[in-house]
Parts: structure tokens; C-alpha cells; sequence
């Protein structure tokens, strides 16, 4: 894990990372499905599915909490990004609530750190730059409020990925 303040960056499987929370980048049905999402599926078990079924859909932009199952992570917080259509179609406010909102639950629910995985920017196809920025932004004047969560984990499966995130923060004055 690199920085030593609240903001952390980390390359790997977020998936097998100790956490209270992991961020899954979750559909609206929250069916599982590829990417980050079938692999926080996989690796938490069928317990999961059952949970997401039991609370139904999530709006993009919004998210709900589940338990983490056989996950680590003692949760998961399964958020809705929106496609990306260009950047016309209000992408961009409706990323950062997903940041906003997952937040929000960490801190309600009392839960100390939570991992997030690069949102909307796999099969959604929102450009890495773009929501790297969004991500690092929301979640900085996030904490500039509050006191939990204590530690949030940008978790980056590629080094390519790890130096967005990385120059993104250093433009916020994050040292990583």
C-alpha cells in the first residue's frame, strides 16, 4: 500500500484485500456480471447473490450495502456507474455520487476503510483520466468533512491504472 495519509493507493485483486467495505462497480440489477463485479460475485458466493436479489435494483449513481460473505472484506458496498456516452448525459455528476454515496454509507454504518476499484471505466467505458480525476476529487472533499472512513484504498488491477491514480492524486497534493 503506498501514502500514509487517509488516501492509499494499491495495485491488485481487490477482491482478496482486508477491508471493512469493498466498492463493487455493480449493474442495476445487481446480477453480477464481468469484470469487477463477477470476480466480487465469485469470490463472496452464492450468499451474495441471494443478497442482492433480496434488496433488488440500485439507480445509477446510488448504492446499497450487502454483507462480504466469504470476502475479507466484512462488506460490500455495490454502487451503479453510469456508461459513457460522450460526457454529455450527466456522467460525470452521477460518477461522483457513486463515490459520494459509498462514502456516505461507510461513514453511516461506522465502517473505518474502504477499498474502491476504478468505477464505470471497464465494460462502461468511461476514460480512466476523466474518472480517475472525478474519483480522487469526490473522495478528498469527502473526507475534508468527515471523520470515517479513516482509510480509503484505491485498489488499481493494472500499474498502468496505478499511475493514473498516482499523478491524480500528487495533483491534489497526495503524496503516494
Amino acid at each position: 500500500m503506498e501514502g500514509s495519509q487517509r488516501i492509499a493507493l494499491v495495485t491488485g485483486d481487490i477482491t482478496t484485500l482486508e477491508a471493512d467495505a469493498i466498492v463493487n462497480a455493480a449493474n442495476e440489477g445487481l446480477r453480477g456480471g464481468g469484470g469487477v463485479d463477477g470476480a466480487i460475485h465469485r469470490a463472496a458466493g452464492p450468499r451474495l447473490m441471494e443478497a442482492c436479489r433480496a434488496i433488488g435494483r440500485c439507480p445509477t449513481g446510488q448504492a446499497v450495502l450487502t454483507p462480504g460473505f466469504d470476502l475479507k472484506a466484512r462488506h460490500v458496498i455495490h454502487t451503479v456507474g453510469p456508461v459513457w456516452h460522450g460526457g454529455g448525459a450527466g456522467e460525470a455528476a452521477l460518477l461522483e455520487s457513486c463515490y459520494a454515496e459509498s462514502l456516505a454509507i461507510a461513514a453511516r454504518e461506522g465502517l473505518a476503510s474502504i477499498v474502491f476499484p476504478a468505477i464505470s471505466t471497464g465494460i462502461y467505458g468511461y476514460p480512466l483520466e476523466a474518472a480517475t480525476a472525478i474519483a480522487v476529487d469526490a473522495t478528498a472533499a469527502f473526507l475534508e468533512t468527515q471523520a470515517l472512513p479513516q482509510r480509503v484504498v484505491f485498489c488499481c488491477f493494472s500499474q498502468g491504472d496505478a499511475a493514473v491514480y498516482r499523478a491524480a492524486l500528487a495533483n491534489k497534493g497526495i503524496a503516494t
